[in-house]
């Protein structure tokens, strides 16, 4: 059987996952980054999106590089894939990242069917 693993994910004490009023400036919503900061200074986090350099060793790389060792795919929900709200207009939204994703795979969980 298959096993789902959550990881890499961050909460506010509050719960919140992402800031609110997320736009094409703002892809974690206005604030949102403030929620990744422990992340994003970690050789993990730089490594994952092709980048050299960032912290080792200390509690955040540490926890980051277990959440992300043996990642097999991304499961997003649609507002993580994108700010595209109602139907989907076309297929040029290839998510936030653009044509090259930081995980080889990325699966959409919507309602929304996609033309």
């Amino acid at each position: 059987m298959s096993k789902v693993r959550i990881a890499g994910f961050s909460v506010s004490l509050d719960g919140f996952s992402a800031g609110i009023e997320q736009n094409l400036g703002d892809p974690l919503g206005k604030r949102g980054t403030e929620i990744f900061q422990w992340f994003f200074h970690t050789k993990s986090f730089c490594s994952m999106h092709g980048g050299e350099g960032g912290t080792t060793g200390d509690v955040d790389d540490v926890f980051a590089h277990r959440a992300m060792e043996n990642f097999g795919a991304f499961i997003l929900g649609r507002n993580m894939f994108g700010p595209v709200r109602g139907p989907w207009q076309d297929g040029s939204w290839k998510g936030w990242w653009g044509d090259q994703s930081a995980v080889p795979r990325t699966y959409l969980r919507t309602h929304a069917l996609q033309a």
